[in-house]
């Protein structure tokens, strides 16, 4: 998994012109062309990525970096083209109500889009989080045995160390596609486009949850011909894009649950920085049984906070006369 919109004081509004929606109900949209809209969407976030070389004819990128930065143009070209087409699909009339908060971009309640997922999330690392918990005591001991006592110069060096690393980061240019660029065009086109369209075409809301992700899935087989000309294998390549796949699916619906459920953009954009920058889920460790222990606790912490912590009213100010885009109303 792998544009910035200006929110000015002032934003530019639209309206919904069919029925307020309160219980899921109207929408002035049928649910095939919200679905043809969406395959549309996926198909051209993957293909234009390949527009340079393929149409454009431009020479091969001379290094690896180049090559990101002409990715990354066309990811935001993608992403801004998907919010334009999806402003003049859904039903939109301009001049009564903020436009932005059809995608979900929003500026209020940002601590709590920012803090209770990132809590949700982080109890399905709970594996993960003790190993390397684990891992920073070894090397703490291992210290001690060389002679090396926990002084504030030891301390000194591990923050100074940690600060190195992430400026580190900031010169990295697959850091900003892991951390930044893709995570953000993926959760516009993918969540902030595609859920809306598919919440006006009539669809249900565990239907949408669901649904969505099978277009953000389908948007990763542009790796299979990579990974088979990587390998040398087609076996290998299905087999690992396979379960790239299966992580994106369930990843997408988590995503899609939190945009759903919260009605804000950055809820979901934060969990996908998260999960990306700790891979996937460590369950089960050789070295002790604690990382299972705790992966199962972080499970089932997860299912018991999953609706209390995503719960409408912790990011919205009222929950009431919303658009077919906002399925949170109906949902408490």
């Amino acid at each position: 998994m792998y544009l910035l919109i200006n929110l000015s004081e002032n934003p530019m509004e639209a309206a919904f012109t069919g029925d307020a929606v309160s219980g899921g109900g109207g929408s002035e949209m049928s649910k095939s062309l919200a679905v043809i809209a969406c395959i549309a969407l996926a198909i051209f976030y993957v293909a234009i990525l390949y527009s340079p070389t393929l149409i454009l004819r431009l020479p091969p990128p001379d290094s690896f970096q180049s090559y990101m930065i002409r990715r990354f143009i066309c990811a935001a070209i993608s992403s801004v083209f998907s919010l334009i087409a999806c402003s003049l699909i859904l039903p939109i009339q301009w001049g009564k109500s903020h436009l932005y908060s059809v995608y979900g971009i929003r500026l209020d309640h940002m601590w709590q889009a920012v803090v209770f997922p990132l809590t949700l999330t982080s109890l399905m690392y709970a594996g993960t989080l003790i190993l390397k918990l684990l891992l920073l005591l070894d090397s703490g001991q291992e210290d001690q045995e060389n002679g090396r006592s926990l002084s504030l110069d030891s301390i000194k060096n591990v923050v100074c160390g940690f600060i190195e690393s992430t400026f580190s980061l900031a010169s990295d240019i697959s850091a900003w596609r892991n951390y930044l660029v893709a995570p953000l065009t993926e959760e516009l086109v993918f969540r902030a486009c595609m859920i809306p369209l598919l919440l006006c075409g009539g669809f249900s809301t565990y239907t949408v949850v669901f649904l969505c992700p099978i277009f953000f899935s389908l948007a990763h087989l542009n790796h299979l011909l990579e990974y088979a000309q990587r390998s040398g294998s087609w076996p290998k390549a299905f087999a690992v894009v396979g379960f790239q796949l299966g992580y994106t699916v369930i990843f997408g619906s988590y995503a899609s649950f939190v945009f759903v459920r919260t009605g804000h953009l950055t809820a979901p954009l934060v969990a996908h920085i998260f999960c990306n920058y700790l891979g996937i889920p460590v369950i089960i460790s050789r070295r002790t049984g604690m990382v299972t222990v705790a992966s199962v606790a972080g499970f089932l912490g997860f299912l018991w906070l999953l609706f209390p912590l995503t719960s409408p009213h912790l990011y919205n100010a009222r929950t009431d006369n919303c658009m077919c885009w906002h399925r949170h109303c109906s949902w408490s």
